[in-house]
């Protein structure tokens, strides 16, 4: 892949820092708001992200109607614009202002992984503001490592990396995460690693995610074997009767350890994965569906993006366990209605 232009560099950077200062200056919940209204615009504009969006909704909830899943569609389109309005002003806020629009549930769960001494791996997702969670973390008091890939813009990777370092965080490049996240673990700290993306198969394992086949990292399974890491699930979302941010932090997973280590590894993936799937079956309104999960394919499988509908209904691994909370949907301002 070929490098962008300094042209395009510093167009992209000083379009985003345009957006980003004119949503700071105003109060936060009209920030939030205004980003909401964008993040429905962008439902109606962006036509490719929403032809992905739509196909990866028929891949995870064939058993929904048209209108229903369009409806957690345009929700999760909001969502992200309200994303944008809350990171506008992550630039510029005091701790104590985090701690007071953001509510954490499970610290014990925290404390009990803290006590056992041999670092934490907080599994998550691109669910709700995963941007916020991780900074209000810090302010809360328990600073991590998160494992990001890096934006191809250099200046607004600059930019972007700066708001979420704040209060102690650290972030690790994806690409050479190995070492340092090893290092960070042996030392008895957090690390975050949103595992919910499409990798490749030298990165990852094929696993089932919502009844497709999904390639899933490894990294979450092999960090935990290898360094007794406990590993807790964590997610924020938006809860509409709080008005507030809410951050789940649940017990430590269990892990199946055999012996066999690259069972053990496949294992462990798959039950990480029907984890994240669990939470985004819970607020599927808030999930990342304009990212295509399933692109990735095991040998001699079809692409699921190329499939007209009947086929990929009939190309299904497993049936649905439990039906989507849906019907509220979001507002404009990303309350639920």
């Amino acid at each position: 892949m070929s490098k962008p232009s300094a042209t395009r560099i510093a167009i992209e950077y000083w379009s985003a820092r345009a957006i980003l200062a004119a949503l700071e200056i105003l109060p936060r919940p009209l920030a939030v708001r205004i980003g909401s209204l964008l993040g429905h615009l962008a439902f109606h504009l962006a036509r490719r992200l929403r032809r992905t969006g739509e196909r990866n909704l028929l891949i995870a909830f064939p058993e929904l109607d048209d209108r229903a899943r369009r409806r957690i569609l345009r929700a999760s389109f909001v969502s992200l614009g309200r994303q944008l309005g809350e990171f506008s002003h992550l630039r510029r806020a005091r701790p104590e202002t985090l701690r007071r629009y953001v509510e954490m549930k499970g610290l014990e769960n925290y404390a009990a992984a803290r006590a056992r001494g041999r670092g934490i791996i907080f599994l998550t997702a691109h669910l709700g503001p995963w941007e916020l969670m991780s900074l209000a973390g810090a302010a809360f008091g328990f600073p991590q490592h998160i494992i990001v890939r890096r934006l191809d813009n250099p200046r607004l990777e600059a930019f972007v990396d700066g708001v979420r370092t704040r209060f102690g965080n650290r972030t690790i490049d994806k690409r050479t995460a190995a070492r340092a996240a090893l290092r960070v673990l042996r030392s008895g700290g957090t690390l975050g690693i949103l595992a919910d993306l499409n990798t490749q198969p030298h990165e990852g394992v094929f696993v089932p995610f919502f009844g497709q086949l999904a390639c899933t990292t490894t990294g979450v399974a092999t960090l935990a074997i290898r360094t007794g890491a406990a590993v807790l699930p964590v997610y924020a979302v938006w809860d509409r009767t709080k008005r507030r941010c809410v951050i789940h932090i649940e017990p430590a997973v269990e892990l199946i350890l055999t012996g066999d280590e690259k069972r053990d590894v496949e294992e462990n993936t798959a039950r990480f994965s029907a984890i994240i799937e669990r939470c985004i079956r819970s607020y599927p309104e808030q999930w990342l569906w304009v990212h295509k999960r399933w692109h990735t394919r095991p040998p001699g499988e079809p692409d699921l993006y190329a499939l007209d509908q009947k086929a990929l209904l009939s190309f299904r691994l497993t049936e649905s366990p439990t039906p989507p909370r849906i019907g509220e949907g979001l507002r404009f301002d990303g309350e639920r209605r």
